[in-house]
């Protein structure tokens, strides 16, 4: 398990595109606010499929194969890490905008009928905002997904910020993702928790000095290693067990 991390006075600008206020997380010993940032695809939700039959389209427009080996190794990155390594470093800034906005188009005329909640992340995205967590979504995906997914999740409520691929600069595993999901639910970077499925996740959380949970719904447990816990499900997991990362 990582040691504890040192908290800094305030925030960096790490988000060019959408600029925000410095925060600073200077903690009273009465402050007792904690957040889960959630990544969603392979954590809250089964979009598995989904995004596998939107990149195969798409590849097999462009005279390419994908078979689902392919598609996980690059599985939860940005659109255009997954374009630059499928299709060359030297795709232009217009090709790789115009390709992405094709596979998500396709991912969500698929979202009603290949998308579904894991087990459990109802349940225990309840339980935590019963217990008085600040919750947010740090994804890679675009915000259209992450709208359309969120209302098949149903639970919209329970979340005080929503970041997606537009409101960062740098992808994971860069920080900037649940750096900026901090900043914006208030709450010190080292009194946040990560649930993730996938390495860049995981590495982004520790680079944020964050807590990170993971769960082995697309990577093996050995993949995973990095993080503080994983685990099989959400189900294992309960608002307690998460708060107890943070003591």
């Amino acid at each position: 398990m990582r040691g504890d991390h040192t908290l800094g006075e305030a925030l960096p600008a790490i988000c060019p595109l959408a600029p925000l206020p410095l925060y600073s997380f200077t903690m009273s010993v009465k402050d007792h606010s904690w957040a889960v940032i959630w990544d969603l695809d392979g954590v809250l939700v089964d979009s598995t499929e989904g995004h596998f039959a939107a990149w195969q389209r798409l590849f097999a427009e462009e005279g390419l194969q994908l078979d689902r080996a392919g598609f996980l190794r690059t599985f939860g990155q940005r659109n255009d890490s997954v374009l630059r390594t499928a299709l060359g470093p030297g795709l232009s800034a217009e090709r790789i905008q115009a390709l992405g906005e094709r596979k998500e188009a396709y991912f969500r005329s698929l979202v009603s009928h290949l998308v579904q909640p894991m087990p459990g992340a109802r349940a225990l995205l309840s339980e935590l905002y019963a217990a008085g967590a600040r919750q947010a979504i740090g994804s890679s995906a675009p915000r259209a997904n992450v709208a359309a997914i969120l209302a098949v999740l149903g639970t919209s409520e329970v979340f005080g910020a929503t970041v997606a691929a537009e409101d960062v600069s740098q992808g994971k595993p860069a920080p900037d993702v649940f750096l900026t999901a901090a900043a914006r639910l208030r709450v010190p970077p080292a009194r946040c928790i990560v649930v993730e499925d996938a390495p860049p996740g995981v590495e982004a959380a520790r680079a944020a000095g964050m807590r990170c949970i993971a769960v082995t719904t697309t990577r093996p447990a050995a993949e995973l290693w990095q993080a503080d816990r994983v685990v099989a499900s959400l189900t294992e997991l309960s608002a307690a067990s998460l708060r107890a990362l943070l003591v």
